[in-house]
């Protein structure tokens, strides 16, 4: 299933053993993979099943599909991994989503950390997390994803912190950490959720190091290397989801 072309529709588009499929997935559908009546396409609710469905019905604006078998996705790990990152500059968030999703992400948090140097308002934030969550489902499709992660709003480094001790366990990579290793902690790891959290190019502060420690943010070593902001979460999500054998 996952070979075949894979789109994503919300869940009251989906009754009656038909999905229907709108917009500009509909016009992708038609006009670029130039699908006819009785070709099969693999269609994802979001929420971890996928759907083999028989296109019955057509056009540049809506698909409708017959539902042939269910099953549950088979790409989604077991434990759900938000990454907390601290702004970067540029478009290096957009890489970040990018990759991370088709690494198994479940959710991008976007932070304010005392060594961020882009600052968002409320209507640039607006847009950039539009954009990026467009970015998020791109990458979900490409990757054979049961569900479009979601790009969260921008929470100040307190904010992060609090959300991440609350759904469960968190980590945060740090150049000054000598004793454990990702690794070390992952040993054993049998939780459902973990927090990552990333710096900005400049890193953390060593008060904020410390407050995440006050919170049970757990700081560990990601290697001998200092690894840029845009390859440090990739890294540590690919090593999580590898030592897990996700």
């Amino acid at each position: 299933m996952i070979g075949m072309p894979r789109f994503f529709a919300q869940s009251e588009n989906i009754k009656d053993n038909k999905i229907t499929i709108t917009g500009e997935d509909a016009g992708h559908i038609s006009r670029v993979l130039r699908s006819k009546t009785g070709e099969r396409l693999t269609v994802c609710d979001g929420s971890g099943f996928d759907y083999e469905a028989e296109i019955t019905d057509i056009s540049d604006k809506t698909v409708v599909l017959e539902i042939k078998d269910k099953k549950p996705t088979e790409s989604e790990p077991r434990v759900r991994i938000t990454l907390y990152q601290g702004l970067p500059k540029g478009d290096k968030m957009e890489l970040i989503i990018q990759k991370c999703v088709e690494l198994g992400i479940w959710k991008i948090v976007p932070v304010n950390t005392e060594r961020c140097i882009v600052k968002l308002d409320k209507i640039k934030e607006k847009k950039k997390i539009e954009r990026w969550q467009k970015i998020s489902e791109s990458a979900a499709k490409q990757s054979g994803r049961g569900i479009i992660p979601e790009i969260g709003c921008t929470e100040s480094f307190t904010e992060a912190l609090k959300e991440a001790v609350r759904d469960g366990m968190a980590v945060i990579p740090y150049e000054m950490e000598r004793e454990r290793g990702l690794k070390q902690f992952l040993d054993g790891f049998e939780g459902e959720r973990l927090g990552i959290f990333i710096g900005p190019e400049g890193g953390f502060s060593t008060e904020e190091i410390e407050k995440a420690k006050e919170c049970g943010v757990i700081p560990v070593t990601l290697g001998k290397r200092i690894l840029r902001t845009e390859t440090a979460g990739m890294t540590a999500v690919a090593n999580t989801l590898f030592y897990l054998d996700m």
